[in-house]
């Protein structure tokens, strides 16, 4: 073997290289590891970064800590349950077409000078992307990527939701954050969620729950925007059913039995074309 080779697996790269990085720097690699493959060991993220599980649980920590990854016995994971949701890192880079398709169809129900309401998913971040096109609005929203990117668009008077910083999601949580959505009265809301099924839209969390359920309140008018993936799943709580919307938009990839079940529970919605 020629001097600079390695004899690690393809793919684990120079470990005596990655064993000499800093903390801060393994774990910004380990995040970006752990959100392209959905999970990982903690066995297989001390052998591909060449330090100690005990180093790598540290690593760990931290990164639960920061909202990144959640752990469980004997590894970490980015993707959602049906008690937990995945993070605002994973779900950005996941249903990226359909969220852009979903996003060109609801901002037609917009018109200018209305008084917008988004949540903090991904779906409705696609959704604030295209809010140019339609000024002037005013637009509340509790998370924070959205601020950031409305905050550079002209015509739009923006409206920050305050309350506890959840860096899971990158939004603002909290009794104070509802107790400011119930001082408003928007024209219009754009939610998403994490699960349908049976005739209600649910979520893993409580906390995002009552948050939601707030927005839908203060709206004259509430629209669900939901990738095709979201249909037909079930989470841990209710957060309301789907005739508190006046409509549900979601992709072309919904199957036939997914929108069935819609038409059964009598649900208004539109397929958006991918």
């Amino acid at each position: 073997m020629e001097k600079g080779e390695s004899g690690a697996r393809p793919g684990r790269g120079d470990t005596a290289g990655r064993r000499s990085q800093g903390p801060a720097e393994r774990q910004r690699l380990i995040a970006e590891h752990v959100l392209a493959e959905g999970s990982a060991s903690a066995a297989d993220l001390a052998e591909r970064f060449g330090v100690s599980l005990m180093t790598i649980h540290r690593d760990l920590d931290e990164l639960e800590r920061q909202g990144v990854v959640r752990k469980f016995r004997g590894g970490v994971t980015a993707q959602p349950s049906g008690v937990f949701e995945s993070n605002v890192a994973f779900r950005r880079k996941s249903m990226r077409a359909e969220k852009e398709a979903i996003a060109a169809h609801a901002v037609r129900l917009i018109e200018p000078g209305m008084a917008v309401m988004l949540d903090d998913s991904t779906t409705t971040l696609a959704l604030a992307a295209r809010l140019s096109e339609v000024t002037p609005l005013t637009v509340v929203t509790n998370f924070l990527e959205g601020l950031n990117l409305l905050a550079r668009f002209r015509g739009i008077r923006l409206m920050a939701l305050g309350g506890d910083y959840d860096a899971m999601h990158d939004s603002f949580l909290g009794v104070s954050c509802v107790e400011a959505i119930e001082s408003l009265s928007v024209d219009l809301c754009f939610v998403s969620t994490s699960a349908v099924s049976a005739g209600y839209a649910f979520h893993q969390e409580q906390h995002i729950v009552s948050v939601k359920r707030a927005m839908l309140a203060s709206a004259a008018r509430n629209v669900l925007l939901l990738d095709h993936t979201k249909l037909g799943r079930t989470a841990l709580h209710r957060v309301a059913p789907l005739s508190r919307f006046e409509r549900v938009i979601v992709d072309a990839g919904a199957s036939p039995e997914a929108l069935r079940d819609l038409d059964e529970h009598k649900v208004a919605y539109d397929v958006a074309p991918l």
